[in-house]
C-alpha cells in the first residue's frame, strides 16, 4: 500500500511541475512573439527579476504579500461557503426530493445570469466592502460545480449496498451516512479541486467590485497608472499560488484515494 501511495506521490507531483512548466513557456511565449510592447507586457524574467533579483525586490515583495495574503483569505472565505452550502443542498436534495424541485429552479436560474450582473445587486444588500459581499460572490463561483460534482457522486451509491442497509432497518439518512457519503468521496475531492481556481475567481471578482483590497483591487490600480511591472508580478503571484494549491488538493485527493483502494475522479 505504502509503495501505491508513494508512486501516486511522485506521479501527482511530477504533473504539477510539467503544469507550472507548460504556463511559464506559454506566458513566455506570450509576451515574445505576440509583438506588444516591452513597456507593457512583462515576461517570466523580466517578473523574476522584479520579485526576486532586482535591486529593490525586497521592497516589491513587501508590497505584494499583503495583497496576496488578502486575496488568498478572500478565496478562503468563498471556498468554505462554497462548498459547505454545495455539500448542504446535496444533501438536502438526495434527502428530499421536494426541495429538490423547489431549489433547484432557482438555482439554475442564477447559474445562467453572469455574475458581473448581479453582482451590484449582491453589494447592495450585503453591503459594500463587507466580508459578507466577499462570501457571497465568492460563494456563488463555487456553488454551482460543486454541487454538480457532489450530487453525481451522490447518485452513484450501489443499490445493494443501499438495500443492505434498508434490510438492516437503516432509513434513508442511515443510508446517505454509511453509503452514499462514503461512495461520494472522490467526487467531493473532484469538487474542492475545481473549486480551488473558482474560489481565487470569486475573490478578485469581489476585491474589484466591493471591497477595493487584495490583487483584485489593485490589478485596476496599477494599469490605470502604467505600473506594468507591479501590474504583471501581481497576476503570476496570484496564478502561480492558485496552481499551486490546486496541485496540492490534487496529491492529497490521489494519495487519500489511493490509501482507500478508491479511484480517482475524472472529474
Amino acid at each position: 500500500m505504502m509503495a501505491a501511495v508513494w508512486r501516486t506521490l511522485g506521479r501527482s507531483t511530477l504533473n504539477a511541475a510539467l503544469t507550472l512548466v507548460i504556463v511559464i513557456a506559454l506566458w513566455w511565449a506570450i509576451t515574445a512573439f505576440t509583438g506588444i510592447s516591452p513597456y507593457v507586457a512583462k515576461g517570466p524574467a523580466q517578473v523574476w527579476e522584479f520579485l526576486v533579483s532586482g535591486e529593490d525586490a525586497a521592497a516589491h515583495r513587501a508590497e505584494m504579500w499583503p495583497l496576496l495574503a488578502q486575496t488568498l483569505q478572500d478565496a478562503a472565505i468563498g471556498f468554505v461557503a462554497g462548498m459547505s452550502v454545495a455539500l448542504l443542498l446535496a444533501i438536502a436534495f438526495s434527502l428530499s426530493r421536494a426541495v429538490e424541485a423547489g431549489v433547484m429552479p432557482l438555482a439554475l436560474l442564477l447559474r445562467s445570469v453572469p455574475l458581473v450582473a448581479i453582482a451590484p445587486v449582491i453589494i447592495l444588500i450585503t453591503g459594500r466592502g463587507t466580508p459578507a459581499s466577499v462570501a457571497v460572490i465568492g460563494s456563488i463561483v463555487v456553488l454551482f460545480p460543486a454541487l454538480a460534482s457532489i450530487l453525481f457522486g451522490l447518485s452513484r451509491a450501489s443499490q445493494q449496498s443501499l438495500d443492505l442497509v434498508h434490510v438492516y432497518g437503516g432509513g434513508r439518512v442511515a443510508q446517505l451516512r454509511k453509503v452514499n457519503l462514503p461512495g461520494a468521496l472522490p467526487s467531493l475531492f473532484a469538487a474542492a479541486r475545481v473549486s480551488v481556481p473558482g474560489a481565487v475567481t470569486g475573490a478578485l471578482l469581489a476585491e474589484w467590485l466591493s471591497t477595493g483590497q487584495g490583487i483584485g483591487g489593485m490589478i485596476q490600480k496599477f494599469s490605470a497608472t502604467a505600473r506594468f511591472d507591479d501590474l504583471w508580478a501581481s497576476v503570476a503571484l496570484i496564478t502561480l499560488v492558485t496552481l499551486l494549491l490546486y496541485n496540492v488538493v490534487q496529491i492529497v485527493e490521489n494519495v487519500a484515494l489511493t490509501r482507500m483502494g478508491m479511484a480517482t475522479s475524472a472529474a
